[in-house]
């Protein structure tokens, strides 16, 4: 897919308060450690992950979503009559029905002719958003759009506690798929995006790639009638597909937009872990250098991770006007998702 009239005008993004460490978490389960005889550190150690944030008690995923789009909005500089869709990505949600886009779109005084949707797909969707709104704006049906994205991950990490301490036949072996669910934060990110004649940012989405590998959707589930909050995710395999699966879309994304690697000077991805980076890069022939991380200090942030380092990077100075970004998303189904920003 390529696009000639979509730019990329102003970021925002929210980051909660409360900020949790690894060894704090470990700290909770050191009766699960002492039995099983673990080391502690393990968690930072295996991901990579220092800390990551939470919301008080009761956020909403719209509260956090409307956070960061109320300040991509006023970045902008644009009548909020201009916006003519707002699309919801989250894998939070307030509830089933009504659309949470409908509760964000009320916090943020949007227009009665702004589209107004929910979007799903794992982490990956605040990149599908990205896609689905440049459609919009290269057909020429809006002349401006909002994706935002609010993960409140506050749910999941308690539901994990409570199960890890509270099953006396877990094993080493049988809490390997509850790890992951230790490296998730919580944080909102959005993004105004507009069409060239309308309101020139200088920063063009060029276009991207997709590939889909359902085949593999068993490795990461959550959220299901028998789970509740939980999520069971088999790390390694995952690794193994995911990294698979992005480097047959990272073959189609360079062929798709004529670009190389090296013509590349950043890129954003979507933050797993520490091993999950080193894999990727070397599997798609990258410089890790090039490569802005927020994983550290964030953790994995879900649909917000990979939009919120870019922000991040933007904000540090790390990305500069001329200069060309990748976004590679990937995301459980298994799919993955590539972007091309020229700044």
């Amino acid at each position: 897919m390529h696009y000639q009239k979509v730019c990329l005008h102003s970021f925002g993004l929210a980051l909660p308060p409360r900020v949790l460490s690894s060894e704090e978490i470990e700290a909770e389960l050191a009766p699960l450690y002492s039995r099983l005889k673990l080391p502690a550190g393990r968690l930072e150690l295996m991901t990579g992950i220092r800390t990551r944030r939470f919301w008080p008690e009761g956020t909403r995923p719209s509260e956090a979503a409307s956070l960061a789009g109320e300040e991509a909005l006023v970045r902008s500089g644009l009548d909020r009559a201009a916006i003519g869709a707002l699309i919801f990505s989250s894998v939070s949600r307030d509830m089933m029905e009504p659309a949470t886009a409908s509760f964000v779109h009320r916090r943020l005084g949007l227009p009665a002719a702004c589209q107004i949707f929910d979007l799903s797909n794992a982490c990956l969707g605040f990149l599908n958003g990205m896609m689905l709104v440049a459609n919009m704006l290269e057909l020429g049906q809006i002349q401006a759009g909002l994706v935002v994205a609010g993960e409140t991950a506050e749910d999941l990490l308690a539901s994990t506690l409570r199960r890890m301490l509270g099953d006396p036949s877990l094993s080493r072996r049988s809490i390997k798929p509850l790890f992951a669910s230790l490296t998730i934060g919580s944080g909102a990110v959005a993004l105004v995006m507009t069409r060239k004649d309308f309101a020139d940012s200088g920063h063009r989405l060029c276009g991207g790639a997709y590939r889909a590998n359902s085949g593999w959707n068993h490795l990461c589930q959550g959220g299901s009638s028998e789970q509740g909050t939980l999520m069971s995710t088999d790390s390694e395999e995952l690794l193994v597909h995911g990294i698979e699966t992005a480097a047959a879309c990272w073959r189609q994304f360079s062929a798709e937009l004529g670009w190389t690697a090296d013509s590349i000077q950043r890129f954003f991805c979507h933050q797993v872990g520490r091993a999950h980076a080193a894999r990727l890069f070397a599997a798609l022939q990258l410089d890790p250098a090039r490569n802005f991380e927020t994983l550290p200090i964030l953790g994995n942030v879900g649909s917000v991770s990979a939009p919120l380092t870019m922000a991040c990077g933007i904000e540090a100075g790390q990305l500069l006007p001329g200069q060309r970004a990748a976004l590679l998303g990937i995301g459980s189904g298994i799919n993955s998702l590539m972007l091309g920003v020229e700044w």
